[in-house]
């Protein structure tokens, strides 16, 4: 098995459940089962050695609901081989847009609301590690950031092949004060303002039921929309997420959505904005 699908297991495992891409231990031991998040249907995945320069094969369905009409399963299995056969590219790992182009198909995990843009899709052909220029000017006039310092709650610092991983967050009540945090934060942390990227998501629900969400990848190409997407799987409202990562100069390929989530994750469960139920899955506390 090659490192580009061991890390892309682990990112996908990480951001969805710990079971959506499992080994189907069998012969040969190349062929997966992935279970899409929100639907009935799994799917049996070949991943040949030489993958990513090659696609994988999707081989049909492994298991249907029981509520499924006759030929679903293989609808669903024809519809993700046409998003392979649009999305993989020779050398790089392609399972994630397949999962969420699955679910924006089906409408699975729709949110109320705005819905949220990602900011980060212009930097989606950005090479990993690259530098680019800071989105937020911080000599704007439309946002102030003469308030009191923010109170983070900060996860512990991960360092992987040489790149420095740290999280915070804390609970935010509008997007203006959301984006008045992460002005402040840029504007009196230098080491923070210094880091290769920043990457933010943000979640609030008004006491009228409106809801705002939106992220930013910083360069760190499609790290926000997976940030966000944490958040939904979560169900986590009213508070902000910044992720900062120093570029160690050694690439990590799929793994580093891994990481970047793992460290997000702990931000929240230190913060208070989740609770560990018995069942080792999380549930919203809603710390105010």
């Amino acid at each position: 098995m090659s490192e580009d699908l061991l890390n892309e297991i682990e990112a996908i495992n990480s951001i969805y459940d710990s079971s959506t891409l499992t080994s189907a231990h069998e012969t040969p031991d190349e062929i997966y089962v992935l279970a899409l998040p929100n639907q009935a249907t799994s799917l049996r995945i070949q991943f040949p050695a030489a993958y990513p320069d090659v696609p994988p094969i999707i081989l049909g369905a492994q298991s249907s609901g029981e509520n499924a009409r006759k030929g679903d399963a293989g609808k669903l299995a024809d519809f993700v081989r046409d998003i392979v056969g649009r999305t993989w590219k020779v050398g790089e790992v392609c399972l994630f847009d397949v999962i969420e182009e699955v679910e924006e198909r089906f409408g699975a995990g729709d949110e109320e609301g705005d819905g949220g843009n990602e900011e980060g899709d212009e930097f989606a052909d950005d090479e990993e590690g690259t530098v680019v220029e800071r989105r937020r000017d911080l000599s704007s006039g439309d946002i102030n950031i003469d308030i009191e310092p923010p109170n983070w709650t900060l996860s512990s610092v991960t360092t992987e092949l040489k790149s420095t991983f740290i999280a915070r967050c804390i609970s935010v009540s509008s997007p203006a004060l959301a984006a008045q945090y992460i002005q402040h934060l840029l504007a009196s942390d230098k080491k923070v303002r210094s880091a290769t990227h920043n990457i933010t998501a943000w979640r609030i629900k008004t006491p009228e039921g409106i809801t705002y969400q939106d992220c930013d990848d910083d360069g760190e190409s499609a790290a926000g929309g997976r940030v966000l997407h944490l958040m939904q799987l979560m169900d986590l409202w009213n508070v902000m997420v910044v992720v900062t990562r120093w570029y160690g100069g050694q690439k990590l390929g799929a793994r580093r959505f891994a990481v970047i989530n793992a460290v997000a994750r702990e931000a929240f469960v230190r913060g208070g904005f989740v609770v560990e139920k018995g069942d080792g899955k999380e549930g919203k506390k809603g710390k105010k």
